[in-house]
């Protein structure tokens, strides 16, 4: 029986925890990974990931961006992507396909990316399988200011077109996609003083299926941008409005480590708390994480560039 690896992914990025929320967020352009994606700091060369679900292996060059990601399912089944970079910026991505210890050329694929910036930039991102079929093309366009203003997609069945609109009002910007005419999302984002007059980040996205709403989302950052609440919301046609289903909030410790997590669900809770042992080195990053009740563990080896020793959990 063939395994379910998309549902193994969405649990190992729960167990790994917040650390890995950058690889679900809404990709419109090219992205770069650097090591505070991952919660990592200082001169990190590479880090190995354990959990009870499998592995996951992240290599990065000296200017902290992930050149190799790997995902280890078991021994024989595991995905590699390999990232490439040229002045500052993504030139090549390739997600290579490894089954029962084989290579799959037929589901790896290649991400070439050209930048243009003889006006406003232009980046083309051309994605080739490694059976050698042309898949899609995308090019993305840039305003003077640096804005993503503009998506094109083509391919054998058709062009899409994705445009970007800002519109700023009191205070708050709102970030509006919309996919061959309809709206497709928004991401609103406003701010709020507390009694120091430091001030909170709000920012509410809106989901769209054919142009109607589907499920919305609030996240709240505190002034050192951390994140302490995420709501989610699911659009009641009959109401004609959204209505809350999950309520997250995050708690930090002095050193701004995760400590507590609490969601609740209509009448339900749940709560973790979060325990860390840490590698010594003057950085501080953690190498084991505990989550209670449950007793989850989640290690981490870091091996450092300068003298490129490896660091564990004892």
């Amino acid at each position: 029986m063939r395994k379910n690896y998309t549902a193994y992914i969405f649990q190992l990025i729960s167990v790994l925890g917040l650390f890995l929320l950058p690889w679900l967020t809404f990709g419109q352009e090219p992205q770069m990974f650097t090591l505070k994606d991952f919660d990592l700091r200082g001169d990190v060369k590479s880090c190995l990931v354990s959990t009870d679900y499998g592995k996951e292996e992240f290599e990065f060059n000296r200017e902290g961006f992930l050149t190799k990601n790997v995902t280890r399912y078991n021994e024989t089944d595991y995905d590699i992507t390999y990232y490439k970079y040229s002045n500052g910026q993504l030139k090549e991505k390739r997600d290579e396909i490894y089954r029962e210890g084989q290579f799959d050329k037929q589901t790896s694929i290649a991400h070439f990316y050209e930048v243009d910036t003889t006006n406003n930039k232009k980046v083309t991102e051309k994605i080739i399988s490694y059976a050698g079929v042309a898949l899609d093309i995308y090019e993305y366009y840039y305003s003077s200011d640096g804005n993503l203003i503009k998506i094109i997609r083509s391919n054998n069945e058709g062009i899409d077109e994705t445009s970007i609109e800002y519109s700023n009002y009191k205070g708050e910007t709102t970030v509006t996609y919309l996919l061959n005419g309809l709206i497709l999302k928004s991401i609103r984002t406003s701010f709020k003083k507390n009694s120091k007059g430091l001030k909170s980040r709000i920012v509410l996205t809106k989901e769209f299926l054919d142009g109607m709403p589907r499920k919305a989302q609030e996240q709240i950052y505190d002034p050192d941008n951390r994140l302490t609440s995420v709501k989610e919301f699911n659009y009641d046609k009959s109401e004609k409005s959204f209505v809350g289903s999950k309520d997250v909030s995050y708690t930090y410790d002095e050193s701004g480590m995760l400590s507590k997590e609490v969601s609740k669900i209509e009448k339900s809770t749940n709560t973790k708390e979060f325990i860390y042992q840490f590698d010594g080195e003057k950085e501080g990053n953690w190498v084991k994480q505990i989550i209670t009740p449950k007793n989850l563990f989640t290690t981490r080896s870091i091996t450092y560039f300068q003298d490129e020793i490896i660091k564990t959990e004892e």
